[in-house]
């Protein structure tokens, strides 16, 4: 009980010192998130896919179920071997401060809240032995097995308790009183008015009109979330900064006010994640608001020689871009709102970058503080360093919407329906193959941009009973989606998306 209790609260008095000095994460959020660093591709794109959002709640509750674990075997050992217990508590707390010094740019004050934890550890249970400690019987009183119950260890280890307890709980609450700062920089979120972002619905040409078709805009609520931080940053705009430098002419530091002074433009842009599976839903469309990254790099000046940016994330977190992908005329941006209003906090608020064509984990930064322009040769990026491969431009690929797997249908004129994309590309033609069959072209809808997906729809003829239908785009360059299935590592799933279903007979009399 004491190792528990001196556990739970060396932990809550780190993160109310992490919390005091606006370190983003607290040592146990630093630990999850090494570990979530520390897990190969592969089988983090598969708890990806098995456990969606589900992965960190499991792995962060997992830790503490360990920590516990161990507080309780360094409680146990403190009255039987001390210098063994000790050893216990200083390894946890390298453990912490190892993951906090895995951050990148990480300041010195970062590891106060480690070592804050480690010394309540040592002196609470310190406290609790001098409490249980008892005086040997003298000679002349004779010993007694009967225990007693009021015996003054036992009572002063239940005040201790107590008192260690509440200083842990006060501490908990102040951390969280201190987490409203988060809360705060929401209200500048909301509040925020950023010239030249405007609301934009979607184009009549980019719908379809057929029914549980997948709409072509994403709400902001929908749009899929993958990232790698626990502890969302939570960024005052008027702290934000970005730093472009490395292989350039001239340094620049922007602040927020600098950037949104720049040319805003807007876009419509569809995301999607490398971890997507054929058929999958980490993928999204949104009117994207932000200033191009081909007018700041250009300013900067990259030297010859460079071929890409090393992004860097206020969490740590970094991709490597094609210098060219950020200087051509694709649309690549700081973005610094989405669906006309700022950047949601989970989306990257106050700025991320957007490079249309290429997967997330290579373009994509959310909360983005530092572009180094370099050279892939002498960069390693968060994934590439787990097997991802270096460079990925987005796969030809297209999904099946309507029907879904499962479902049951009338039998006769069937309407097929979803969606198909290539960023940059474009998509010319959809098709469809009913139970094998000769592969039939659909329709498609019309944006007015190659950067976004389109809705698509082809009319089958089904007889009552199992079927199955299958899906394949063709890109404005001619390429013919491949059938030939390949995971997602390690630079993007392929494959034809298929769905079965039963179509039945509405009269069968």
């Amino acid at each position: 009980m004491a190792g528990v209790v001196t556990g739970a609260t060396g932990v809550a008095a780190s993160q109310l010192v992490a919390s005091l000095l606006s370190v983003r994460e607290s040592p146990l959020v630093a630990v999850a998130e090494v570990a979530i660093r520390a897990t190969p591709g592969p089988l983090a794109s598969r708890a990806i896919e098995v456990l969606g959002s589900s992965a960190k709640p499991l792995l962060v509750g997992t830790i503490v179920v360990a920590l516990l674990a161990f507080f309780a075997v360094a409680g146990w050992l403190w009255a039987r071997r001390t210098w063994a217990s000790v050893l216990l508590w200083v390894g946890l707390g390298a453990v912490g401060l190892g993951a906090v010094a895995l951050r990148n740019g990480t300041a010195p004050s970062e590891t106060l809240p480690v070592l804050t934890g480690v010394a309540v550890w040592l002196v609470a249970m310190q406290v609790f032995a001098w409490v249980l400690a008892e005086p040997a019987p003298s000679a002349d009183e004779p010993s007694s097995d009967e225990p007693v119950a009021d015996a003054p260890g036992r009572r002063g280890f239940l005040a201790a308790v107590a008192t260690v307890g509440l200083l842990g709980a006060c501490s908990g609450v102040t951390a969280q009183f201190l987490e409203r700062r988060k809360a705060a920089v929401l209200d500048r979120r909301r509040l925020l008015r950023i010239p030249g972002v405007t609301q934009r619905t979607t184009p009549a040409r980019a719908r379809i009109g057929v029914p549980g078709v997948t709409p072509w805009r994403t709400e902001n609520d929908n749009f899929y979330l993958i990232h790698t931080a626990l502890a969302v940053p939570a960024i005052d705009p008027a702290n934000w900064r970005l730093r472009i430098h490395g292989m350039v002419d001239r340094e620049i530091v922007l602040t927020f006010d600098q950037l949104i002074a720049r040319n805003l433009q807007e876009e419509w842009m569809t995301l999607n994640c490398v971890s997507n599976e054929v058929g999958g839903q980490l993928v999204g469309n949104a009117w994207w608001s932000g200033v191009m990254t081909r007018d700041l790099l250009r300013e900067a000046g990259p030297l010859p020689g460079a071929d890409a940016v090393l992004q860097t994330s206020d969490d740590g977190w970094t991709c490597s871009t094609p210098l060219d992908a950020m200087t051509d005329d694709r649309g690549a941006m700081i973005a610094v709102a989405m669906n006309g209003e700022p950047l949601p906090l989970e989306h990257g608020f106050p700025a991320r970058t957007i490079v249309p064509g290429l997967y997330g984990y290579t373009s994509a930064c959310k909360w983005v503080v530092d572009l180094e322009v370099t050279r892939f040769s002498d960069v390693q990026s968060y994934w590439t360093e787990r097997g991802w491969a270096e460079q990925a431009p987005v796969r030809l690929a297209s999904r099946i919407d309507v029907p879904r797997s499962g479902d049951e249908v009338p039998s006769g004129r069937l309407a097929v329906a979803g969606v198909a994309w290539q960023q940059t590309v474009g998509i010319s033609e959809v098709q469809v193959s009913v139970d094998g069959g000769a592969w039939t072209p659909g329709r498609i809808a019309s944006p007015s941009t190659d950067d976004t997906w389109v809705q698509w729809a082809a009319d089958v003829r089904v007889e009552p009973g199992e079927h199955r239908v299958r899906v394949r785009a063709v890109s404005k360059a001619g390429e013919v989606q491949t059938g030939v299935e390949r995971n997602p590592l390690p630079d993007g799933a392929s494959g034809w998306h298929e769905v079965s279903f039963t179509a039945v007979d509405d009269d069968p009399l």
